[in-house]
């Protein structure tokens, strides 16, 4: 496939903040709220992200992978960790929180594959406070009402495609 081709696969569909600006609008305000859950219950933004880019590896949005893969550069996260997320459960990298956080993040995720099962909320509930488990269903609800946005309208920016 050539560069062109990628292009034009990877165009937008939709100029969805124009033709739904009034729930775009609504989006960034929840957006806003669970970053606010977030900051209430101390979650570390790198988890944040990592969450963030889990999210939107297993339903493939390009858009979510390219902003929060540099979101997590740009506050300390290590190259090494975003590479392996993909494969987070065989690699010595990440602690037993974040790991809980990554397994219920594929769980909500996958939800009507796998209805988050009890083990995955009791994990989750292991490592972190009910607070926190609160924000953490926020942050995953939001990413992935994003990706379904980003993904069913292909919001990629082909201009900022660099081969």
């Amino acid at each position: 496939m050539t560069t062109t081709d990628a292009l034009r696969r990877s165009s937008a569909r939709l100029p969805f903040g124009t033709r739904a600006p009034g729930f775009l609008r609504a989006l960034i305000q929840l957006d806003r709220a669970a970053t606010k859950e977030l900051d209430l219950a101390g979650i570390d933004p790198r988890v944040r992200e990592l969450i963030r880019i889990r999210a939107s590896q297993l339903n493939g949005c390009a858009y979510c992978i390219d902003m929060h893969t540099k979101d997590a550069r740009a506050i300390g996260e290590s190259e090494q960790r975003i590479y392996a997320l993909p494969a987070w459960r065989e690699t010595p990298f990440f602690t037993d929180r974040e790991r809980a956080a990554l397994a219920f993040t594929e769980a909500v995720t996958l939800l009507a594959d796998t209805h988050v099962p009890d083990e995955a909320y009791a994990a989750i509930a292991a490592e972190y406070s009910e607070q926190e488990v609160a924000a953490l269903v926020s942050l995953i609800v939001m990413i992935n009402a994003w990706n379904a946005v980003g993904v069913a309208t292909r919001a990629w920016e082909p201009g900022s495609y660099q081969p």
